[in-house]
């Protein structure tokens, strides 16, 4: 725990402290936001690179606590995590290059497949899932997936990365979002008592808050590509670390809950887009913070009605943690009625005219 305190810290003082150096270097090399379509919901050109400041305060932290971590760890953990950071790497040289000129998707893409085969070839995978049926009809309460365990991760790694990079549409709302997350899989990964992963996981969270404050609105800085990308990989790979190795009955469900807004965000997102015709890949003005804006909340109301969420849908993946079957099952019951209500007030499964975005 106090290995993780000391991550956290460290993170979050120098994350606090590159920004503005990284605001220089964003003007300097041309990484700059300019609001050249109506989808962009800033009205100035904002520095971008962000996501450096987060990286360098994550990479520092980790790099003190390291050297005394590494007696402690479990056998092997040490070769995982280095696979982990070098995938970290590439993720964040392509969002640094990406943020100064943008690179087509296809490119993107083939990028984060390397960075998740790396990390699986150090040995990260979703080997197993929990069998929730085994309380009811019997048999073995884990589901091993064999050669799918490689698919699966691949799909959740590049899945989760996106997800982040697609929530960030309004000043501090991907930053945030990302704590309130990696502080949920920090309380997770420390009931499993993978203390590896609450380190990353709190390290994750001090680098985003140290950014926060000159990120939230009105922003002096984005995160960029760099940085939601970044953040959605760390998730990815700390919820499979930390969480997907729990023996909880409904752990499946954990890291949904703890990255649901960037998750059920994406998700409606591809659903609308395939109803009505379109690319997967198509930007568009439909998503939660859009929507929001559209319901008329400004800026920081609709970023702190999505923090609130957040924090909630959080505090629901670590009561599943400890809950008996019949209360996790309310539980989940619950916050799929709510997410259904939500979805039908926000109209998010509708295509309005004005929705289709040049890309």
């Amino acid at each position: 725990m106090n290995y993780a305190i000391v991550a956290f810290t460290v993170a979050l003082l120098v994350s606090y402290f590159a920004t503005p150096y990284v605001i220089k270097l964003a003007n300097k090399v041309g990484a700059i936001d300019i609001p050249k379509d109506e989808r962009r919901v800033h009205k100035v050109p904002t520095p971008r690179l962000g996501g450096i400041a987060i990286y360098i305060g994550f990479m520092i932290a980790f790099a003190v606590v390291a050297v005394g971590f590494r007696a402690k760890a479990e056998v092997g953990m040490m070769t995982k995590m280095a696979g982990v950071l070098l995938g970290a790497l590439i993720i964040v040289i392509t969002g640094y290059f990406d943020d100064i000129k943008p690179l087509s998707a296809k490119k993107k893409f083939l990028i984060q497949v390397v960075a998740a085969v790396i990390v699986m070839g150090f040995g990260v995978r979703i080997e197993f899932l929990t069998n929730p049926l085994y309380l009811f009809l019997g048999g073995h309460p884990a589901i091993n997936l064999g050669i799918l365990s490689y698919p699966l991760t691949l799909v959740w790694i590049v899945g989760v990365t996106n997800a982040i990079n697609l929530i960030d549409g309004l000043d501090g709302l991907a930053a945030g979002v990302s704590t309130i997350s990696s502080i949920t899989l920090f309380a997770v990964a420390m009931f499993n008592e993978q203390l590896a992963m609450a380190i990353l996981a709190l390290a994750l969270a001090g680098a985003t808050i140290g950014f926060l404050p000159r990120n939230f609105n009105p922003a002096k800085i984005f995160m960029g590509d760099s940085g939601s990308l970044f953040l959605g990989y760390m998730l990815s790979v700390i919820s499979i670390m930390g969480v997907l190795k729990s023996a909880a009955a409904l752990s499946i469900l954990v890291p949904v809950f703890a990255m649901g807004i960037p998750i059920f965000d994406t998700f409606f997102a591809m659903l609308r887009r395939i109803l009505s015709g379109r690319s997967i890949a198509e930007a568009d003005k439909g998503h939660l913070h859009h929507r929001l804006l559209d319901a008329g909340l400004s800026q920081k109301q609709a970023v702190l009605t999505l923090y609130c969420v957040s924090a909630m849908l959080g505090f629901s993946a670590v009561a599943l943690m400890e809950a008996t079957l019949k209360v996790a099952l309310g539980l989940v019951f619950a916050v799929f009625l709510l997410a259904s209500m939500g979805v039908k007030y926000l109209g998010l499964m509708e295509v309005k005219p004005n929705n289709k975005m040049d890309t």
